[in-house]
């Protein structure tokens, strides 16, 4: 209680707040991370599927994949933890979301500043014309889809062995190195360049606060260590 009061007083005096986000924060609504046993799909592992090598190889299996996910994300609910955070931007101006997650429910739950450091797994991208669009279509009706000039689409998406889009990974490092609490949720801490971010903010003087089951590579960095479900910790935080 002491930990979880200590960083109750913090984000309360802050006026510059970034949370950066990981899958941890999506489980809670059911949806499977890609390194728990329920992110296996038909014996592939994402690290098999989620690259441009796949893709090029075999497009059809990967958008098989893809199209697997959207159709478990789709059943997918925002939890109380994604509804904090947008009551979070709502107070504080100088709020900034940090996300790692592809899955769209910040968006849903009505977050507005959401800087999407890996894509979005609703976008398709042409690998033709490079034409970027919104697609929520599940289940989809065709595999591969297609782009309206005829060009093969793919998952508007990073890949393992992409790099972050350039101008989106600048917003989050001027966010990281602005904030007086950075809030760290769901996320192991492991998959850079995102988990730079972390001793980033610790560097420019921010209180970090790690919200998660268990610990994690940031543990013995964090300010404040809350160990438990950020749907419950969250809203204990406002």
């Amino acid at each position: 209680m002491a930990d979880l009061d200590q960083a109750r007083e913090w984000l309360a005096q802050a006026a510059v707040v970034t949370a950066l986000t990981g899958a941890g924060i999506s489980a809670e609504s059911g949806i499977p991370t890609f390194r728990g046993p329920d992110g296996l799909w038909k014996d592939y592992k994402p690290e098999e599927l989620a690259t441009p090598e796949a893709f090029a190889r075999d497009p059809r299996l990967v958008w098989e994949w893809y199209n697997w996910r959207r159709e478990r994300i789709a059943k997918a609910q925002p939890n109380p933890a994604h509804r904090a955070l947008v009551a979070i931007e709502i107070r504080k101006p100088g709020f900034t979301l940090v996300t790692q997650n592809v899955d769209g429910l910040h968006d849903l739950a009505g977050s507005g500043k959401i800087l999407k450091l890996h894509g979005d797994i609703w976008r398709m991208r042409c690998t033709e014309c490079g034409a970027n669009c919104p697609n929520r279509r599940v289940p989809l009706p065709k595999l591969p889809p297609h782009c309206a000039c005829g060009g093969l689409a793919r998952p508007g998406v990073v890949w393992f062995g992409e790099p972050l889009p350039e101008g989106i990974m600048k917003e989050a490092e001027h966010a990281a190195g602005q904030a007086q609490v950075f809030l760290v949720i769901g996320t192991s801490a492991v998959v850079y360049p995102a988990a730079g971010l972390i001793p980033y903010a610790k560097q420019a003087g921010a209180r970090v606060i790690e919200i998660n089951t268990e610990p994690s590579a940031l543990s013995n960095v964090a300010d404040c260590v809350l160990q438990g479900p950020a749907g419950e910790l969250l809203p204990q935080l406002i």
